[in-house]
């Protein structure tokens, strides 16, 4: 059986998105405390502190806007599953956050270019 080149080469450009829009929170006061944290039920992109607020940030990465604008590949039940797993979050590392907030980063990197990034802070 071979190998799936297309799955390598998204699963490869996701992992430059999410890491290129840790820069960019980085870049901009906020501390990334945790990366591809999983649960049973999923997985949080990253997460990230803003002052004394947590948040919960789900990177979409696209080579173009072909397919949609990577925002648009948050539907609600995308974002009640984000939800939920950040209560999971913060109940495994015993936080307590008065405020959270759900942000979206959507990072398009076309082949040879450099990233443009977009940052929706508190979409859902």
């Amino acid at each position: 059986m071979g190998t799936d080149i297309g799955a390598d080469r998204r699963r490869e450009l996701g992992r430059r998105g999410e890491q290129a829009a840790a820069q960019f929170l980085t870049s901009r006061g906020l501390e990334v405390i945790d990366r591809n944290w999983r649960s049973r039920t999923g997985e949080l992109d990253l997460v990230a502190v803003d002052a004394d607020v947590h948040v919960f940030v789900e990177v979409k990465t696209r080579t173009g806007t072909g397919f949609g604008a990577p925002a648009e590949a948050v539907p609600a039940r995308k974002a009640r599953r984000i939800r939920g797993l950040a209560i999971e979050w913060l109940r495994a590392h015993g936080v307590f956050a008065p405020e959270i907030r759900f942000d979206v980063i959507a990072v398009y990197w076309p082949p040879g270019r450099d990233p443009r990034i977009e940052h929706l802070a508190g979409v859902f």
